[in-house]
Order: structure tokens, then sequence, then C-alpha cells
């Protein structure tokens, strides 16, 4: 795992963070945020960017991708039209243990998808107080550069840094297992 203070764009990517990706590495940033935290992650598939859209948009697969999400469920599709972005209703529920804790959590997101471009996860109702994602593609090389942006702020009262050490820990992980699963399916 490469930390660096900003993630590459397919515009902006150096010798070494290319390097670093292509061994399949995940690219960690966090962003300091007054409570909760903000953590960015990318990463190379070696797979042309509409079908890592087609399996990244199946959400029922994402507790295949993410070991901690114990269901994911579209409960609403709205078609899109030639002038907006389809948008969804997902229930989530995950499950996690860390240190001395163990919480079950559940979020229902309104989802708006900028077709094999962009997913916006957005907040509707759950177990945090705030939460935000951002998914975007980019064609790179054979492949796809994918950036995975999460704002998170749960109701218990946890500290800060124990939340963005926590999202810091698992995100890379949970992006290479989101990696190996759709590349062997």
């Amino acid at each position: 795992m490469t930390a660096s203070s900003e993630l590459p764009t397919c515009s902006t990517v150096t010798l070494e963070q290319e390097q670093s990706l292509l061994r399949g590495e995940v690219l960690i940033s966090t962003t300091a945020v007054a409570q909760g935290a903000s953590v960015t992650a990318t990463m190379y598939v070696p797979m042309v960017r509409q079908l890592t859209w087609q399996k990244l948009t199946d959400y029922s697969q994402w507790v295949q991708y993410f070991p901690d999400i114990v269901q994911s469920q579209v409960l609403e599709v709205k078609r899109q039209s030639k002038t907006h972005p389809m948008t969804r209703r997902l229930y989530q529920v995950a499950r996690k243990a860390f240190l001395m804790f163990s919480a079950q959590v559940e979020i229902y997101l309104q989802v708006i998808e900028t077709l094999n471009q962009k997913i916006q996860f957005r907040f509707e109702r759950g177990t945090f107080s705030d939460f935000a994602a951002d998914l975007t593609l980019e064609d790179y090389g054979a492949g796809t550069l994918i950036t995975y942006s999460v704002k998170a702020t749960p109701l218990i009262p946890v500290p800060s840094f124990l939340i963005e050490q926590a999202i810091r820990y698992d995100l890379p992980g949970n992006m290479k297992t989101m990696r190996q699963v759709m590349c062997a399916a």
C-alpha cells in the first residue's frame, strides 16, 4: 500500500504510481474532517471500463467485494433518460469487529449512476449521521482506473482518528478483494 497526498487521475499518474498500480497495489489518501473520516483509494483493474461498470453496478455482488457487507439489495430503480442519470435506492447491512468493538450498521442510499463513468452514493438514512461515497472509472491502458472516495460519520461517538484508521486499514484489502472477484468471474 502506497500513501500519497494526491491520488492520480489518468493525466497525473507518476511513473512510481503507475508501477504500484500495475503491481496491484491500492493507493490511499486521507483527508481530515471535523468528525468521521474521509479516505480515497485508487486501483487498477485489468478489464475494460464497460465490463468493470457492469460488475460494479451489480449491487447484489457487493457482499462478495466487501467481506463486511452481509446484505446489499436494490430497493428501487428509476430508469435513465437522455438528460438524467440512472438512480437507484440501495439498502446495505454490514458487520464489523474492530479492536474491542463489534457493530452492525445499516444504510439506505440513493445511488446516482453516470453510465460507465461515475457512481455516487448519497446517504438517506441509517446508522450514520453522514455518509457519502463516489466511485469513478477512467480508461487506463488496457484496463480501468477505479477511484473510490468514502466519507463517513457514524452515529455512535467514536474518535475520528479511529474511524479513519479503520477505513484506511480495510479499504485497500476490500478493493483488492473487489478486483479479484470481478476478474475471476
